[in-house]
């Protein structure tokens, strides 16, 4: 049975002192009294019925039970936060906030526009933005640690309970320096065979893109490098380091360094961009804001 004397409050004073290694501090933080503190911490330790606590002169030194309990607190506390969140938010009640995740290949383009185009409808609303890959932010999203994202939608396992609002469909082009551009006006990737290749590393969804497209070709590519976003990746194919396939919406950025060739139809690979949301976040009039601008967008995408 769980003594009354753990709270999360307690556990919540816990950890400011383990970080900070002084009541005066937890108490400065917390805007709380020195005295309010210490009563908190032992009754915490009161109610767990062990020795958290060690008084060092003047000073008290948490234990190593204490520190284990902090950080283990950590995680709950952050759980009880995702929970009410998601309560709040299938009662319909939400705050002036949308944690926003989206492909570094976006920002260029789509998500300065949904963003402006949001806060003209709700011009209070606060949009943290929260960049990615396509696996970790849809992890992020069903873990509620963002609201909404704005990725290529998965072509297999899309969680239950995911709302969908398509934006535009893209294709996958190779990629070239411009002093190495192909003669080709589209390509056959087996006539690559032996070239090098660089693409980014695995859960973005250029990556599935780019594997799919040379298993679709029957060979596996000589990839040289991986790298971590998009910007890096493409100042590398411009500096000839190598070729990759990259999605068409990019082309703005570097199209003066670099050259997007059209893959042959037999190896096209094709990426849904989609605004995805969880069915628990419907009645969130933010979201729907967010979703409302993301149609019209698809409207004129179309």
């Amino acid at each position: 049975m769980l003594s009354e004397e753990v709270t999360l409050r307690k556990l919540e004073i816990l950890c400011s002192f383990v970080r900070t290694g002084s009541l005066s501090k937890t108490a400065e933080e917390l805007h709380l009294s020195t005295v309010s503190i210490h009563k908190a911490l032992h009754s915490l330790e009161s109610g767990i019925a062990c020795p958290l606590f060690i008084k060092e002169g003047r000073q008290l030194k948490a234990l190593p039970a204490a520190i284990y309990l902090a950080e283990a607190s950590m995680d709950l506390l952050g759980d009880i936060d995702r929970i009410l969140k998601k309560t709040r938010a299938k009662a319909g009640v939400e705050n002036g906030q949308i944690r926003l995740g989206s492909m570094y290949s976006l920002t260029a383009n789509i998500i300065p526009r949904m963003i402006m185009g949001t806060k003209i409808r709700r011009p209070d609303l606060d949009i943290d933005l929260y960049l990615g890959s396509n696996e970790d932010l849809m992890k992020k999203l069903s873990e509620g640690s963002v609201d909404a994202v704005v990725i290529a939608v998965p072509s297999s396992n899309l969680p239950e309970g995911v709302q969908v609002v398509p934006l535009f469909e893209d294709q996958l082009y190779f990629a070239s320096s411009k002093k190495s551009k192909p003669k080709q006006t589209s390509i056959d990737l087996p006539e690559y065979r032996d070239e090098k290749f660089l693409t980014l590393q695995d859960g973005f969804a250029t990556t599935s893109g780019f594997y799919e497209a040379f298993q679709l070709a029957g060979f596996i590519p000589n990839v040289v490098m991986k790298v971590g976003d998009i910007f890096s990746l493409m100042n590398m194919v411009s500096g000839d380091l190598g070729r990759s396939l990259l999605p068409g919406r990019v082309r703005a950025l570097m199209g003066d360094s670099i050259e997007f060739t059209p893959l042959l139809p037999k190896y096209q690979v094709t990426q849904r961009i989609a605004l995805m949301y969880l069915e628990a976040n419907e009645a969130n009039s933010n979201i729907l804001a967010l979703a409302a601008e993301a149609r019209m967008l698809h409207r004129k995408n179309d």
